[in-house]
């Protein structure tokens, strides 16, 4: 019994009919089609069932045509017929023998037909149980394409390889893929559905396109292929550890590849050949050259018809199953753990081939330094590394806790380049990197090449605790991660809102992640070639966050938190000059209304600045830019200072709501009856939010002595004088750092406004 289906959109009294070759089909006949049916619940999904292997079916007819040829049609209302082709027509073989069950033929969309015919059991078929012929055990495992998808009756690559072997060799073949299966949920199966086979060889055939390439942004293409490879590397090492040699299935095509997708597949491939096991080269008989199947090969996107099983079947060298030819194969495989260094005194090193990893061992009473002045483990890591059994970069050990996060960074000749100490007793094995991405429970937020974010998600006796995150700074340089950095900050939407710390330098400073419903809150410092854990510590409601705020007269103040590196996007008087502080108190009760409106701003040409009509003492220097014409035409000014403005309005009224506390600071001499009006007004914004007032001028403190929540020194602070001295901004930027030092403000309680506030 066949099951015919295809999807086809019809109009109200019109119906798909099918008429072929075959007698129960009309033989061509339209007048006597196969009329299918559609249901509601499945439309537009249309069916019809056919017993094809009935005895009216001639045998000489059979064997003549050796396939059933057939077409859809539209019946329309009216009673004319739409034919679906006028050249091609669909086709399914002629099975001779009884069917063991019903076979559903997909064929896809009215219309489209396909160079192949794809047919399925409707219910799984028992294989029976194969014959002892005194060969090997070889398990397949892989995903959909390794069980046969999209080919007919399901007899893909596998089923043609597991035929060929049985004669030739005697060999038993047990498919264990499963469909959708990628790294990491082969990872979790193999001991279920591998180990107790005790298979002799594993063929490890799984896909890019499972890990998500064709549908990621670019930026992530990188993470895949790590995580991909990494995968394949573990289970290359499981397969070893229980005696079996393991194959590899090449990567193949994808209908949805990019040229840049076709980059990274070769790269994979010749990575995978680069490992020192047997691979199948997929690629040359199936791909296009731009990473795409070749015409005529694939039933869709992600999977190959038949003639593309076949072909990939046809790409197998059988000579790579001969017992004596697979004995001296598993001999020449990579040994697991190369000896890379011993002192003789119970202190060593070993590499994992197939992990990449290596091991440090000191069962020693004493502390053991790995120093790049150590020049005979320098030359046995080089000498190893020219093996090919380690990899330049940064390595992390696998049992290290989160207070004594260990690693170590490779060059690029193989040799040691950072200091670590290994503590008595102590035995690690350190990772690449990379290698967490493959990590159950790891999850990639982010990774431009340079820097990577990985979530690590735990659990304590069963019960899931928020996850941390592990900051990886792969470059010679500092890594400054701060909300500005838009993808970084929406990287970590994934996490948790809350505050996140270095347990091995708590008190450092930028080692504080806040982390809101928004993503990034705070600026983090990565040290150069380092990795760095960050755990979660509490909600950001338990800190008490500081905002701080400038209210003019000049930029001094934005000058002094850009080089303390606590600055972010600009509030209303930072790049302004606003040497009445009058008329900032009334600006700020007035919620900055008519700050930017055009018919209180004038262009001086001699001065090149923008003055104020209304506020007499506010003006602005950096909002002409050297494409504008602001004698003859402001409005692009205009809207530009429309748009940036607003915006910082809106962040000044964003810190008053959202910040714990609020630091305003002010720099230029001030009057003390202006201050008094200041703070009156402040407080009616601030709500009864606590806030301080930080004045820094060149006068006598005592001008503002008594005045609560009122702090002044006597300095001056001239943004001119830091600008063209750079020496003296390094000075005036201690003196502040010292003063936000003395008010309890640090990076770890900062409040981070973020660049967009609704």
């Amino acid at each position: 019994m066949y099951r015919f289906q295809v999807q086809a959109a019809t109009q109200p009294g019109e119906f798909i009919a099918l008429v072929g070759s075959i007698p129960a089909m009309g033989q061509w006949d339209p007048r006597r089609c196969v009329r299918l049916q559609t249901d509601p619940r499945l439309y537009p999904l249309w069916w019809v069932e056919l017993a094809l292997n009935s005895e009216d079916l001639n045998e000489d007819w059979a064997r003549r045509s050796a396939r059933i040829e057939y077409q859809y049609l539209r019946i329309q209302a009216n009673g004319q017929v739409a034919w679906e082709s006028t050249g091609v027509n669909r086709w399914i073989p002629f099975e001779p023998h009884p069917l063991p069950g019903v076979v559903i033929v997909e064929d896809g969309v009215f219309g489209r037909i396909p160079t192949y015919p794809y047919g399925y059991y409707a219910q799984p078929i028992a294989n029976p149980e194969p014959q002892d012929l005194g060969g090997l055990k070889i398990v397949v495992l892989g995903s959909s394409v390794a069980l046969g998808c999209s080919a007919w009756l399901l007899r893909g690559w596998a089923w043609h390889l597991q035929q060929a072997l049985q004669k030739r060799y005697g060999h038993q073949l047990l498919n264990c893929s499963e469909l959708g299966a990628n790294v990491r949920r082969t990872l979790a199966r193999f001991s279920q559905v591998v180990t107790p086979e005790k298979p002799d060889v594993v063929i490890i055939a799984l896909s890019l396109g499972n890990e998500g390439l064709a549908f990621s942004p670019p930026k992530d293409y990188s993470a895949i292929q790590k995580r991909f490879e990494n995968g394949l590397q573990q289970l290359i090492l499981m397969t070893e550890q229980i005696g079996a040699l393991p194959i590899l299935g090449g990567v193949y095509p994808h209908g949805d590849y990019t040229a840049e997708h076709h980059s990274l597949l070769w790269e994979t491939h010749y990575h995978m050949l680069s490992w020192g096991y047997p691979v199948f080269n997929w690629l040359p008989a199936l791909e296009d050259g731009q990473g795409r199947w070749k015409t005529g090969l694939c039933f869709d996107a992600a999977h190959p018809n038949s003639k593309g099983h076949e072909l990939m079947f046809e790409s197998v060298d059988l000579a790579l199953f001969d017992p004596q030819q697979m004995m001296t194969a598993s001999q020449a495989l990579p040994h697991k753990e190369l000896p890379v260094f011993f002192d003789g005194q119970g202190f060593g090193l070993t590499a994992d081939r197939a992990t990449g990893s290596l091991r440090v061992m000191n069962i020693t009473p004493y502390n053991y330094t790995l120093n790049p002045d150590w020049q005979a483990l320098q030359t046995a890591l080089q000498t190893t590394f020219q093996k090919g059994a380690l990899q330049p970069g940064l390595y992390i050990a696998e049992d290290s806790t989160p207070a004594t996060l260990l690693h170590l960074l490779i060059r690029e000749d193989g040799t040691l380049k950072t200091p670590l100490t290994i503590p008595a007793g102590g035995d690690f094995r350190f990772f690449p990197s990379r290698q967490f991405f493959s990590q159950q429970g790891i999850q990639p937020l982010f990774d431009d090449g340079c820097l990577v974010l990985l979530q690590c998600k735990r659990s304590v006796d069963g019960t899931e605790i928020p996850p941390c995150l592990y900051v990886i700074n792969t470059t010679e340089h500092e890594y400054n991660i701060h909300p500005m950095w838009k993808e970084v900050r929406a990287a970590l939407k994934a996490m948790p809102a809350g505050v996140y710390q270095d347990p091995q330098k708590p008190d450092a400073p930028f080692r504080t992640m806040m982390i809101g419903a928004d993503g990034l809150e705070s600026r983090v410092k990565a040290p150069p070639h380092s990795v760095m854990l960050l755990e979660y510590r509490c909600p950001l409601s338990e800190i008490s966050r500081v905002a701080i705020v400038p209210l003019g007269d000049r930029c001094a103040v934005r000058m002094l938190l850009y080089k303390l590196e606590y600055d972010g996007p600009a509030f209303p008087f930072d790049l302004t000059r606003t040497s009445n502080l009058a008329d900032v108190a009334d600006m700020i009760q007035n919620d900055f209304q008519g700050m930017w409106d055009p018919c209180y701003l004038h262009y001086n040409p001699e001065e090149k600045r923008i003055y104020h009509s209304k506020w007499t003492g506010l003006s602005f220097g950096h909002e002409v830019e050297e494409s504008d014409d602001p004698i003859h035409d402001m409005r692009p000014v205009h809207e530009r200072m429309q748009t940036r403005y607003s915006a910082r309005a809106k962040r000044f009224r964003y810190v008053l709501e959202k910040a714990d506390k609020l630091l305003f600071v002010r720099t230029g001499g001030c009057q003390r009856n202006v201050v008094l009006d200041l703070m009156t007004k402040l407080e009616a914004k601030c709500q009864g939010k606590p806030f301080v007032l930080l004045i820094l001028s060149p006068q006598p403190s005592e001008e503002f002595a008594g005045i609560p929540n009122v702090l002044h020194y006597d300095l001056e602070f001239n943004p001119d004088r830091m600008y063209a001295d750079h020496d003296h901004w390094r000075h005036c930027t201690e003196i502040m750092g010292s003063i936000l030092h003395s008010l309890g403000i640090s990076s770890q309680n900062l409040f981070w406004c973020p660049p967009q506030v609704s």
